[in-house]
């Protein structure tokens, strides 16, 4: 075989940059990027409604919390209403220049993480609607959140249209630097807290990275340990703080050891080794977060010799994507493998502890609790809110150059406005209406036909 034809041989099947640049250009005429800016809710789409149908796999007694805490302001309704937007983005054509998806990239799902080598990296930190569709549903995802948040902070209009058109910059730029990159360069590139830093004034960066810092170190297992945790009889044992945390009954408990055996076989065999320095010692249920309220989540305690060295982890139920009504169902049968592969697919490092389970007809992923995991809060966004919109669309192009086709996408975004006109559109449009979804959940609350606490 002469060198010509071996170089072909080599390359079937992979897509030249003239074809992937062919690929965006033809992806404008199934949906031209003016496009974007539009969408048009189903007749028989009401946000409550899908809202309800996902209580079907929680737990009943927890719902109450889940519904209060979505009806405390729009932003916390489009936090846990990405059920909602997905139905609203299924109802336009898309590209089909796929990706794997954050699933729910809003811009508060963006934060530090440590790396096995404890450096802290900027990144994506939701996973449990991640699947491969899409890339501008990500996008559009990202770029509403940035309305509603800065509504939600009393900012002025203007503040959230310089935010938004920051973080479609930045994600069209970086997009258009990859598409010329190899293939490990886009693999191995990472977004770390200095670069974070640097975005804010100089007088700023001081004290920005004391404050990471200090977070950091205190969300650890042992910092952890020492928040939660009291000891009893020579062990740690976690505080409960009803309704947040409860100690399971003794038959969920033993259902818990069922899980966490299971869980080990997901892990690599030398993950496993390191797994076993460590012994199962409590589990309580635990409350988290907005839209997983009511999923069954197990905080667990594990310890080293000598009743120190704590580790923890955190149980927590995976169900059906939102997307997997629109986009077909995910290629993994668990869907706790599926966030567990979406993870590690969409982060530049990822805990060394993720790994999935099922038992009982639920499915289930695991991480390390806290992991020196550092989120911004929402009553900080005012001062930053521009400057971190710009990172956020950097992580997110990164997400998407890894997982799918940076040529294809950067040449459908093209050079001109067109897009980042049509996306900033369509989140001030949708910020309106995830503001009259969340005045629906509010009545149905009112009228009882929702429980909620105090109802």
């Amino acid at each position: 075989m002469n060198a010509e034809a071996a170089s072909s041989s080599i390359h079937i099947g992979l897509p030249s940059t003239a074809e992937s640049r062919a690929a965006g250009r033809a992806a404008r005429e199934r949906v031209k990027r003016g496009e974007l800016a539009g969408w048009k809710r189903a007749a028989d789409t009401d946000a409550v409604a899908l809202i309800s149908a996902q209580n079907a796999i929680r737990l009943p007694d927890l719902l109450p919390i889940r519904h209060s805490r979505m009806a405390e302001s729009p932003w916390a309704f489009y936090r846990g209403a990405a059920a909602v937007m997905a139905a609203d983005l299924a109802t336009r054509p898309h590209t089909d220049l796929t990706v794997q998806m954050g699933g729910d990239a809003h811009i508060l799902n963006f934060g530090l993480w440590a790396t096995p080598e404890r450096q802290l990296a900027f990144d994506l930190r939701d996973f449990d609607e991640t699947l491969p569709g899409p890339f501008e549903w990500d996008v559009a995802r990202l770029v509403a959140s940035i309305v509603v948040l800065a509504r939600d902070q009393g900012m002025k209009g203007g503040v959230a249209e310089q935010a938004v058109a920051k973080c479609l910059a930045s994600y069209r730029d970086r997009m258009a630097g990859y598409a010329g990159a190899g293939q490990l360069e886009i693999w191995y590139d990472m977004i770390t807290a200095e670069h974070l830093v640097e975005l804010a004034t100089n007088e700023d960066q001081a004290e920005i990275t004391a404050r990471i810092e200090r977070r950091a170190q205190r969300r650890t297992s042992a910092g952890a340990a020492r928040k939660l945790t009291e000891q009893i009889d020579g062990h740690m044992r976690i505080v409960e703080d009803p309704p947040l945390r409860v100690r399971l009954a003794p038959e969920a408990e033993a259902l818990a050891d069922e899980v966490f055996g299971a869980y080990r076989v997901s892990l690599p065999v030398y993950r496993r080794q390191l797994l076993d320095r460590f012994a199962l010692v409590d589990a309580v249920r635990q409350v988290v977060g907005v839209g997983s309220v009511g999923m069954r989540v197990a905080l667990v305690l594990l310890e080293g010799r000598d009743g120190t060295d704590p580790l923890f982890l955190q149980i927590k139920q995976a169900g059906e994507s939102v997307y997997e009504p629109y986009l077909g169902p995910s290629s993994q049968g668990n869907h706790g493998e599926r966030v567990a592969v979406g993870k590690r697919l969409i982060q530049s490092a990822t805990d060394i502890f993720v790994g999935f389970t099922s038992i009982a007809g639920h499915d289930f992923y695991v991480r390390q609790f806290r992991d020196m995991k550092v989120i911004p809060r929402a009553e900080l966004m005012p001062a930053y809110l521009t400057e971190f919109a710009g990172a956020c669309g950097k992580a997110l192009a990164r997400a998407h150059a890894r997982t799918g086709d940076p040529v294809a996408i950067a040449a459908y975004i093209g050079r001109g406005r067109a897009f980042d006109e049509a996306l900033t559109a369509f989140a001030f449009s949708y910020a309106d209406q995830n503001a009259r979804d969340h005045q629906r959940l509010s009545e149905a609350i009112a009228s009882g036909e929702l429980d909620s606490l105090g109802g």
